[in-house]
């Protein structure tokens, strides 16, 4: 039983090594491997996507999401600022006919449940909104 326990620690550690974590949201950015963004930035556990347009919540549609959804995630976290915001409704629609999970949430809320996922090594995307 004592070995079945070590492999699994052993398993953990090894996703979590090349899995991007986010460290911090604040006034001052969003802190990823440490390095900041100051602007809404898109990520995967293994990629960052530097290119996002910043569109604001209320008009995001499913083209916003495509390169993130080229990655085949599984759910798309979507932190919205300070406060929870929410999107279209058609962008859900869109999401749930690709058999895609969207969850839409504060960013620091976001940024903790990324991270979870991600070290589980969950197929996960994340669109973080500054604060």
């Amino acid at each position: 039983m004592a070995q079945m326990v070590r492999d699994a620690r052993v398993k953990f550690t090894r996703e979590l090594a090349g899995t991007l974590t986010v460290q911090s949201v604040g006034k001052d950015g969003i802190r990823i491997n440490n390095r900041c963004w100051s602007e809404t930035i898109a990520l995967t556990p293994q990629e960052i996507f530097e290119t996002w347009i910043p569109v604001p919540v209320s008009e995001l549609v499913e083209d916003h999401f495509a390169t993130l959804l080229a990655s085949s995630p599984e759910l798309v976290i979507v932190g919205t600022g300070a406060s929870a915001q929410f999107p279209p409704r058609e962008l859900t629609f869109a999401f749930a006919r690709r058999g895609v999970g969207l969850e839409v949430m504060n960013t620091a809320a976001a940024a903790r449940t990324f991270n979870v996922l991600a070290g589980e090594g969950r197929r996960v995307a994340a669109v973080l909104y500054a604060v």
